[in-house]
Formats: structure tokens, sequence, C-alpha cells
């Protein structure tokens, strides 16, 4: 059974001291753990099958259990510290010795100096008023190199994180045996603050691509977090996925040095060959085919253009999707296995199920496939059908561009005049009236009071959605996401609609976030886009798409700089059109596949009228601007019960996502699924450097698809015109 919660809501629910009862809080874990499946038992305790002993990291929440797990396996028995915000504290002594306990010290925003939950000025601080400081949390760097440390894979963090109402009790019971100055004047709602912190830790540091996993109890198997269903599994957790060498034989100083496997290299050719057991293809830029039956899945090496050969030295990630092309009516899915992934493709894995229909001669675990630096490691898993390998085509995927590709290139090239650049002043301001235009009789939106469309839009089933999360001037991502699986031909025969939700503006990277150049470039692109297909591109209001002197990123006055520049570029009378198209912008976007705003729902719910009569309801506005995701230290933030209103008002199913941008919950992603632990609930943002994101239906179903990032601005505009 998994395991939904780092504590249980029953469980919470059978507590009724009106003294101790704890605030509710959101558990950033909810549903996101999965038992380990295939362990090994060490001295009684259950461990992942691939772990070494020494990697073991013990922590967690005073009372937790921790000294006795230590003693349990006999690991080191005194307890260390480590303080996440010091550099290089992967290398600190406490850390030679293993496995340990170890105690966190965690930064805190507005504080010097990290504390852990066990300090006095941790325990008298009130709720909600310690935000942990995520961006001063140092990351163990991964190495590659033969010549330095992997520090990222040596070590396994394993939190031991009991129901709140089992450490309360442990931690009374061992104060009446003797003085325990942690547990003086105890209360089950500061256990459960604890819990919650390291329940944000550990999430975090496993976005990260730090190792770990969770266990309630010792007497339990540990668990994994998995945000993606069974899509990412770390080596450690999958049997025989990191043999040991043989240091008696040269293939297992081969494996030792070299980082070679001593599983059979396999040689696809263009001749169907069966695979009967665990095999390596190498990775030499060709895509591959697995036949499952008749069910057919491609692999093929993704190798972004203009990327340097150091980036794809160690970003040798595969793209899997069906064979065949992309076009105007077939907008695909697929999915990426980066390195140190491994992939269990089979009906059980539903992310890839719903990408790619899994027919039912496929069994729920097929077969697993990891990424090892590149070269593929594929090992069947059932024998419920044979599984074949071929290579259909021989090209090197650096010597094949998709010629429609090249031509959305092109297309989107020709939007802005023949180059991706900035629009001269006259032909701006044309452009932007021209789009004013459109928004002042935009089609899908019912009209308001005054005669004029409000603040909702209302979409039909069809053309196929795509939406695109909060860009922040990375003009770059956006046209990797036209240029990309067809897209812009499916704008053009209306087969695609595209829905933006807002905020395209204001660089959020440091030392871009004063330049005001980038959010220009891109604001021409949308009202291009906007001017070309008025009918199929739909831009959100967000919070960002202001002049508001107070909005502010790390004091930069981004709002009022963004005046500024374009009044000194453009004039007084385009600011003023621009002021116009942030009041005439809609706040919500409604489908039968999705509901989509920028932020999120309001806090004292809303009706399908008063969105559309948002200029009577300002507050409204705000919230779906502004509004976030109720936390810890954010509690007045919307909820559950909110969303499920939201979904009332429009007589939505439950089933039905809700989309929102605004709160990328950490540095390492761009999509967050069933956030908060509410079903069906996602975050998007399209800005990561690392490549965009964007949700999109396929087969019945809205999906995220993330892509690589490729300097596109400079690349479409060496394309060569033609004549």
């Amino acid at each position: 059974m998994i395991q939904q919660a780092c504590y249980s809501r029953s469980t919470k629910d059978r507590i009724v001291s009106s003294i101790n009862t704890p605030a509710p809080m959101k558990n950033p874990l909810a549903k996101k753990l999965k038992p380990i499946k295939e362990v090994q038992t060490i001295r009684g305790v259950q461990l992942p099958i691939g772990l070494e002993f020494r990697q073991l990291v013990i922590t967690g929440p005073p009372g937790a259990g921790k000294t006795y797990y230590i003693n349990q396996i006999r690991g080191w028995p005194n307890e260390g510290y480590i303080d996440l915000s010091r550099k290089g504290w992967w290398r600190d002594q406490t850390l030679i010795y293993r496995p340990r306990e170890i105690n966190l010290g965690i930064p805190y925003r507005g504080r010097k100096e990290v504390l852990t939950v066990f300090d006095q000025e941790w325990r008298e601080s009130p709720p909600g008023s310690l935000q942990i400081d995520y961006q001063r949390i140092r990351i163990p760097p991964q190495s590659h190199s033969l010549l330095r440390t992997n520090w990222r894979d040596r070590y396994i963090f394993e939190f031991i994180i009991p129901e709140p109402e089992v450490v309360y009790e442990r931690r009374r019971s061992r104060q009446k045996e003797g003085y325990f100055p942690v547990d003086a004047n105890l209360t089950l709602a500061e256990v459960t603050r604890q819990i919650q912190t390291y329940c944000d830790i550990a999430l975090y540091l496993h976005r990260a691509g730090v190792h770990v996993c969770i266990r309630h109890d010792i007497s339990e198997p540990p668990m994994l977090i998995s945000e993606k269903g069974d899509v990412s599994l770390p080596p450690w957790a999958v049997a025989d996925a990191k043999p040991r060498p043989n240091l008696k034989t040269l293939t297992g100083w081969k494996q030792l040095l070299l980082g070679q496997s001593p599983i059979p290299w396999f040689s696809v050719t263009d001749k169907i060959q069966e695979l009967t057991g665990p095999s390596r293809i190498p990775h030499d830029g060709k895509s591959l085919d697995i036949l499952i039956g008749a069910f057919h899945l491609r692999l093929s090496p993704e190798i972004p253009m203009g990327t340097s050969k150091d980036y794809l030295r160690f970003n040798r990630n595969w793209i899997v999707k069906k064979p065949g092309s992309c076009s105007e009516v077939n907008i695909r899915g697929f999915a990426r296995i980066c390195p140190g992934d491994t992939v269990i493709i089979g009906r059980s894995n539903k992310d890839y199920d719903d990408l790619f229909s899994f027919t039912r001669e496929v069994a729920k675990r097929q077969l697993s496939v990891s990424n090892l630096k590149g070269d593929l490691l594929v090992k069947p898993l059932s024998d419920q059908q044979r599984i074949s390998v071929v290579r259909i085509e021989d090209l090197d995927s650096r010597e094949q561009m998709d010629a429609s590709r090249v031509m959305a290139m092109r297309q989107v090239r020709s939007l802005l005049g023949g180059k991706i650049a900035d629009l001269d002043r006259t032909s701006a301001l044309s452009l932007i009236l021209e789009v004013n235009e459109i928004l002042a009789t935009e089609s899908y939106r019912p009209l308001d009071g005054y005669d004029l469309p409000g603040g909702l839009v209302e979409l039909p089933d069809e053309p196929t959605p795509v939406i695109i999360g909060d860009l922040h001037a990375q003009t770059d991502n956006l046209l990797k996401i036209l240029t990309e699986n067809c897209l812009f031909q499916a704008l053009k025969r209306n087969n695609a609609i595209l829905c933006i939700l807002g905020d395209a503006v204001h660089s959020e990277n440091i030392e871009e976030m004063e330049r005001m150049d980038s959010s220009i470039l891109i604001m021409d692109l949308i009202f291009s886009l906007k001017r070309r297909f008025p009918a199929n591109v739909f831009y959100l209001r967000g919070n960002h798409d202001d002049f508001n002197p107070e909005l502010s990123k790390n004091g930069v006055a981004q709002g009022l700089l963004l005046k500024m520049e374009l009044e000194r570029q453009r004039g007084h009378a385009y600011v003023e059109a621009m002021q116009t198209f942030y009041h005439r912008l809609p706040y919500m976007i409604v489908s039968p596949s999705f509901i989509a705003t920028h932020a999120g729902p309001p806090r004292a719910g809303t009706t399908r009228e008063q969105i559309i009569q948002i200029r009577l309801n300002r507050q409204t506005g705000e919230e779906l601007t502004k509004n976030r995701l109720k936390r810890p230290h954010y509690l007045s933030g919307y909820g559950k019960a909110d969303i499920k209103t939201l979904r009332q008002a429009f007589q939505a199913s439950k089933s039905t996502p809700i989309i929102v941008g605004h709160t990328p919950l950490d540095p390492f992603g761009s999509v967050w699924q069933n956030v908060g632990g509410i079903k069906n609930h996602h975050i998007i943002c399209s800005s990561h450097q690392n490549g965009p994101a964007c949700f999109t239906r396929i087969n019945g179903k809205m999906v995220p698809l993330t892509y690589s990032a490729e300097p596109l601005t400079k690349l479409i505009n060496k394309l060569k015109h033609r004549p």
C-alpha cells in the first residue's frame, strides 16, 4: 500500500487535545511516497537493495528514533551536526563516519545564523514566522570525472519521520524517565511543526538531486519521494542497477576505473533482435525502436541545437516517444530519461501510460531503462511479451532536423518582419494598437455589464490546448515551444490554442533584473502571435503585467523600470497603449479539459459571473493574479477547499485539472503536479534556464512536456532566407 504522507490526516483527526492540537498544515509529501520494493535486510532492518551501507546518513526530528535505529544497525554511535548553508558541508568530518545520526542546521530568511528545530529560538518563534531560506541551502556537487569526487552519490539521506502523535507520546514518556531539555514544555503543535520542517527539507533536497528516502518506522520498508509516478527511480533503489566490481578480473577494474558496466553491450542494427536479458546500448547519436509485441516506442538521443560539447558530455538525455512525425493535427507526447534516471516502462507507470496509451499486451512492469552517463541499460522485467530492438533509420541525430521545424523557425521569424529583434517605434505602436482592438472584441469571452469582453475565456474542447506558465522574459523558451512538436503549424491550421498564464515580462535572473530589452522583445513576439492568430492565442493577466511602482523583485522596481524604458524607446503613446492592454486582459480560462489562471483561486470563492464582471470585482482580480498556495509560512493562501469551490463554480468534475503559474516551488523544476496534496492541482513555470515546460492534451488528458534549452533567437536569425 502506498504511503500518502509523512503523517496521515486520519491520525490528526483523532487528536482531541484542545491545548496541543496543531493548526492544520499542508503536508509537502502528501501522495508522493512509494515503498521501495526491492530491499535487503541488514541486522533486522530493511534497506534498499542497491544501497551501500556506508552511504547512509540518518536524520529526522527529535524523538523520531534515530539513535535506536543507529544502534540497531551498529552505525557510528555519536550524533553529528551539519550546517546546510555552509559551503562544502558535504566534506565535513562529521560525515566521514557512517551510518550516523545527523542533526540539520537550517537557514531562515532574515536570520544570519542557522537554527535546528530544537534550538530555543526556533521553539519560541510563532508558527509561520520562520521561513526556510532555500536559496542559502548548499547542494553537493555532481561530477562525472574520474579525478573528482561525485559528492552527490556519496550519501543517501534517510529521513525518519513518524506520525506526530507517535513522536509526541514517545517524547513525553522519555521525559518522565529522565531530563531531556528538548522535551521540556512540549506540545503536539511543536512536534508537528518540527516534522513539517523535516518534510520540507527532505522534499527540497530530493528535488535538488540529493539521494533521499523516507521511513516512518524501522519496522517498515523505506520509501521514495515520487512526484512523477513510477517514472524516475534512483539506481540504489533498483536491484542489480549498480553491481559491485570484481577486482579479481579485468572487467571489474574497468568497471571501477572507467565506470563500465559488466552487463554485455548490445549492438542495435536494422534487423529485429530479441532482448533476452539485461543489455547495455551505447550512446551513438542514433535512434532505436523498442518493440513490445506490436507496440513500439522510439528512443532518440536528445541533442539540442547550439549547445556546447561540454553540455553534451554531461547531459546525454534520451527522448522517449511513439514512432512517427508530428503534424499540424498531431501534437505528440514524449518523456525524457536523464543521466542517472531509471524508468519502468509498463502500464503501472501512469505518466507513461497517459503519454503513450499502452496496449494490454504491455505488462504492468515490462522493462526498466536506465541512463548510465548516456548509455542505456535495458532490463526485461516480464516474460508476458517478448522485447525486441531495431534501428529504423541510420541517421545521426546531429545530421538531421525535421523539415517542419525549420519551416516553423522561418515562419516565426517572419512574424517580426524577418528577424527576432525589437520592432522600430512606429511598427511597435501600430502592432499594440491592433492587438488592443482585437482584445476589445476577443473571441470566447462573454461580455460584462459594459458590453466589453469580461474576465473569462471559455474555450471549446477543440482545438488542442497548449498552456505556458510564467516566461519572465525568456524569449528562447517561447520560441522553443512554438517551433517544436509542430505547434506553429497547428496554430495555422486552427488545431491548437496557445494559453499564456501571464508574467511574460521581467527577468528573474539576478544579472538581468534591471534590463528590460528582453521583456520588450518577448511582448513584441506575443503581440505578433496574437495579431496572426487572434482566436488561437490568449494571454492572461499576471501580477507582473502592471506598471505599479511597488512591483519589485529583490528590491528592483521592475514595473517602473519597464515603463521608463518603454517611454524612452517608444514614447508616451506606447506606454498608454500598454496600459490599455493590461486593462483589457482576461483573468481565467475555462474549458472542458482544464481551468487555468495566473495565481490561484480566490479565497472567498467565486462564480462564473464574478469572473466575467471582473471590472466590478477588484478583489477577485487581485487574488487571481497574486494569491499563493497555503503553506506554513503563508497561512493566508488558498487550499484544497478553494480548489473544490472553483471547480464547483464551473460545474467541473474532480478530475478537471486546475493549472496555475506564479509560485514555482523550487529552482530545480518547471512542473509540479498534485501540489499541496491536492489532486489535479498543478503549477507550471516556463522560464527555467534549462528549458521551458508546457501542458497540453495528449490522449484526452492534460500532461506536462518539458523541453531542453536552445539559443533560438540567435539560431533563427542565422537561418538563410529563402530566395
